[in-house]
């Protein structure tokens, strides 16, 4: 699988598993239906096996796919929540990026 295949399935992965954790949330703090727990709890099982699509070693791609979860949790503070990430973000999204870029590409 390519490299921009991959980084695709984990933006698509990281967006199901904000999904299904941010419907609970508003649900339990932002007086939203119970009925927001059926598209939560159907949007992490489409994570989970998502998760079971990437064509490494399960312990690897949970290690690096946490870089590209902060990311997209970044990017969802900003165009969800309304809150521009700071400088101190960004950088820690940098410094997360390249941990994942060391895991997935390093020589094996």
């Amino acid at each position: 699988m390519d490299l921009l295949k991959i980084a695709i399935l984990f933006i698509i992965t990281a967006l199901a598993e904000i999904v299904g954790c941010y419907l609970p949330y508003l649900w339990l703090r932002r007086d939203g239906s119970v009925w927001l727990l059926l598209p939560a709890a159907a949007s992490l099982g489409i994570f989970a096996w998502l998760l079971s699509l990437h064509p490494t070693a399960a312990g690897r791609v949970y290690a690096a796919y946490g870089g590209v979860y902060i990311s997209v949790a970044l990017v969802w503070l900003w165009k969800v929540d309304g809150i521009r990430p700071t400088g101190w973000d960004l950088l820690g999204v940098c410094l997360c990026l390249a941990g994942m870029a060391v895991i997935m590409l390093g020589s094996r």
